[in-house]
């Protein structure tokens, strides 16, 4: 029940998200069960079950805040055991602010509109609440299910602590220094990248998965604002048809005549008319925009991968020329008493990072080889069916005009 005075909202997944994960060969069943929305938090009720052997028990419960969902992704991101791994992409932080202070404009303009055309405008905006909340906690729920799903990271003790451990994580937000220091990081890594950008691939297949992965990001960025622009259109005509509806039934209750029944037909046809739209427009909206954001981040997670393998390479190749240099001048001194220390730190060093950047590569070729598989069934899934609701809406559209035309022939 929406009750934006209170800024509470309860609900419970009724079906699963357009990139929801299969995970039913695991033995980590996850999903949310429900959650509830606070003014300034949500809490997620985390619903899991395991037939681990590690798992004291088979099911548990526990309730988690977004900011611990943030933090189980950045201890993965963070750990050099998953650098050759793509990262499930973080969720997207829960925001209704938008919803609320839309809610919040109508009920201050209540006193200069038409009743019913209130009810409809603030009847929409509780719905578009509703899809907000429950695609944000769809959002949460996949993160997890990405991870349960991964070979590697579903035995991640991070990820056993945050279904596992009954109380709160107690994990903190980034304070300014902390986001200080993401900034500078961040400037470090796109340094890094302009630099890596020119670096020469040994590997014909990372060559040309890195290019893709650069031209494709930027295409479904561009791709994504497309779709939300097409969203807000036609919530914009839903909205519009609503102002129109009231309007025709207004005219029909001022006027005594036999046009007042083509007035209410009118009237009916945009209600009609509005309701398919808005179902159009979520439909869109779940099916092609939500795919669309979520592969755009999970691109994003690709080529971070990417760009670990790439700075383990340079790595790579700086300390076989260091390796180089030191075997020249053990060569070229008349006094090699203390070299040979040196020229097996540096074997050592140069052994270490072959094996680490080998491992990568390993790694990342599984990965974005799974990644090209999921990508490419789950938008000809998702499109599927976008394509056949899209039919069955036009086809209802046109039921709805010919019933229209007829009555309106038998008044005519």
């Amino acid at each position: 029940m929406f009750a934006p005075e209170k800024n509470v909202f309860i609900v419970d997944k009724e079906e699963p998200h357009a990139n929801a994960v299969c995970i039913s060969q695991n033995d980590i069943r996850i999903d949310i069960s429900d959650a509830i929305s606070e003014k300034d938090k949500v809490r997620f009720t985390v619903h899991t079950k395991s037939k681990s052997s590690i798992s004291h028990e088979s099911e548990f419960s526990v309730t988690r805040l977004h900011e611990e969902f943030i933090w189980l992704h950045d201890q993965c991101n963070e750990n050099e055991e998953y650098a050759g791994l793509i990262i499930p992409p973080a969720p997207p932080r829960p925001d209704f602010d938008s919803s609320r202070s839309k809610l919040q404009k109508l009920s201050d303009g209540e006193s200069s509109t038409e009743p019913e055309e209130y009810e409809k405008m603030k009847q929409e905006l509780e719905a578009e609440y509703l899809a907000m909340f429950k695609k944000t906690v769809s959002m949460h729920e996949v993160f997890l299910q990405r991870l349960a799903a991964h070979p590697f990271l579903r035995n991640d003790n991070n990820f056993r602590v945050f279904l596992e451990y009954k109380e709160a994580l107690n994990v903190r937000g980034k304070n300014k220094k902390d986001q200080i220091t993401d900034f500078f990081k961040t400037l470090t890594k796109t340094a890094d990248e302009v630099l890596l950008a020119n670096q020469k691939e040994s590997d014909e297949l990372f060559e040309q998965q890195k290019k893709f992965l650069l031209i494709y990001n930027a295409k479904i960025k561009d791709t994504t604002m497309a779709a939300e622009k097409i969203t807000k259109t036609q919530k914009a005509v839903s909205d519009m048809y609503i102002k129109l509806s009231g309007d025709f039934k207004s005219l029909s209750k001022s006027d005594k005549t036999n046009e007042a029944r083509f007035f209410l037909l009118l009237a009916d046809l945009f209600e009609k008319t509005r309701k398919t739209e808005t179902r159009i427009q979520a439909d869109i909206d779940l099916k092609l925009s939500d795919t669309l954001k979520y592969y755009m981040r999970d691109t994003k997670a690709a080529v971070d991968l990417m760009y670990r393998r790439s700075r383990c390479l340079g790595d790579f190749e700086a300390a076989n020329k260091n390796l180089d240099r030191t075997r020249q001048k053990i060569k070229d001194s008349d006094c090699a008493q203390e070299k040979p220390k040196d020229l097996q730190q540096a074997e050592t060093t140069q052994q270490c990072i072959k094996q680490k950047f080998e491992t990568i590569s390993e790694k990342a070729k599984h990965e974005l080889n799974d990644f090209k598989i999921r990508r490419v069934q789950m938008f000809r899934k998702n499109l599927i069916e976008l394509t056949e609701l899209q039919i069955k809406h036009t086809k209802s559209q046109i039921q709805t005009i010919k019933n229209i035309k007829e009555q309106l022939d038998a008044i005519s």
